[in-house]
Order: structure tokens, then C-alpha cells, then sequence
């Protein structure tokens, strides 16, 4: 049994096809998307997609984690974007809603068409069934102005200073640290620079 976060387990067999599929997954990915397995836990899965040309997530790169409960496959997953995105079906919390994830989720779908599913959900969003009600009326209303909300969101929070292609290793548990560092760090060499000038004028 492998044992998750929140202390529950899935059975053998599914913990050896779910390692089976990350090992295809890892060899041969989809288009766009990049998996990274959750060492010592199976149950917890990190992964990235690539923003589709021609929307307007285009150039960003979304990390996102999908959680398997111990009734997995017979109940769907529960998917989050770590990314901070503006999009229909992401609520403020990352939670994504789409239909394969709910009601017409099905047992044999594998970790692949979830992920394709997700990605295809930032090509056609769904606005009937909206999480972030702003995003869905936005995109059913005005989509010049959803499109530039999501556009400026992209931005800021799914381009990565250094990284904006998936041959990059964009770990999705390592990337916000990253960021965050690397602002940390242009701080300080700000504040260098501001004695240095400070020093001369003396």
C-alpha cells in the first residue's frame, strides 16, 4: 500500500499502474506537458503544461498537482494549479472543475488524459460551470477584456524569469522558491548598488 499525505493508501495493483503510467509519461509526454513524480508517494503527482499558442496563456508555464485519494480509480483525482491563473474553471484556491474530474469521470482514464484534459481546458474554457464567476462572465461578456486579465496574470505569475520552454527542468515543488529567490536576490544587488552611489557622493 502507498500511504499519502492525509494517511491514506491505495491498493498494490493501482500503486503499480499509476508508476507504470509515469514511466510512459516520462519517456514518451504529451505535447506540451512534463510530469514530475513525487518520489516516496505516488499519491501526489506534480506536473507542468505549457500555455497553448493563440490563447492567453500562451508563454506562460502552469504548474499544477493532482491528488489521488485511496478510492482512486473509482473516484476521480482532485486537481490544483500551483500557478496563479485567471481561467473559468480554476477557483481562487487553484482547484480546477472540468468534467472529466467530476461527473464524467470514468476508471480507466489515465493520468495522461487527465492532463490532457486539463490543458485542452485552457484552449476551451468552460464559462457554464465556472469557479471564478468574474472569468466566466468576463470571457461570455467582454472576452477583449478577459483576454487581457489573463494575458497580464500569465505574466506576471506563470513566465518564469529564466525559464519559458519545458526542456528547462521546471520542477512545480521548486519553481515558486526559485522566483522568489531570484527577486530576492536582484533586492539585493539594488541595495549594493544604492551604497555603493551613496559611498561616491561622500
Amino acid at each position: 500500500m502507498a500511504a499519502n499525505l492525509l494517511g491514506q493508501a491505495l491498493p498494490s495493483e493501482i500503486v503499480k499502474r499509476v508508476i507504470r503510467e509515469l514511466g510512459n509519461l516520462m519517456s514518451d509526454p504529451p505535447e506540451g506537458i512534463k510530469i514530475f513524480p513525487n518520489d516516496g508517494d505516488v499519491t501526489t503527482l506534480y506536473a507542468a503544461i505549457e500555455g497553448p499558442v493563440g490563447t492567453p496563456y500562451e508563454g506562460g508555464i502552469f504548474r499544477l498537482k493532482l491528488m489521488l485519494g485511496k478510492d482512486f480509480p473509482m473516484v476521480p483525482p482532485q486537481g490544483y494549479f500551483l500557478t496563479k491563473i485567471f481561467h473559468p474553471n480554476v477557483a481562487q484556491n487553484g482547484a480546477i472543475c472540468v468534467n472529466t474530474l467530476k461527473k464524467d469521470w470514468k476508471p480507466d482514464y489515465g493520468i495522461q488524459h487527465i492532463l490532457l484534459t486539463i490543458k485542452c481546458l485552457l484552449i476551451v474554457p468552460n464559462p457554464e460551470s465556472a469557479l471564478n464567476e468574474e472569468a466566466g462572465r468576463l470571457l461570455l461578456e467582454r472576452y477583449i477584456d478577459y483576454s487581457h486579465r489573463a494575458m497580464m496574470m500569465t505574466e506576471i505569475h506563470a513566465m518564469d524569469y529564466k525559464k519559458n520552454s519545458l526542456s528547462e527542468n521546471v520542477d512545480p515543488a521548486k519553481g515558486e522558491i526559485a522566483t522568489k529567490r531570484y527577486f530576492e536576490e536582484k533586492k539585493v544587488e539594488r541595495k549594493t548598488k544604492d551604497k555603493k552611489r551613496a559611498l561616491k557622493r561622500l
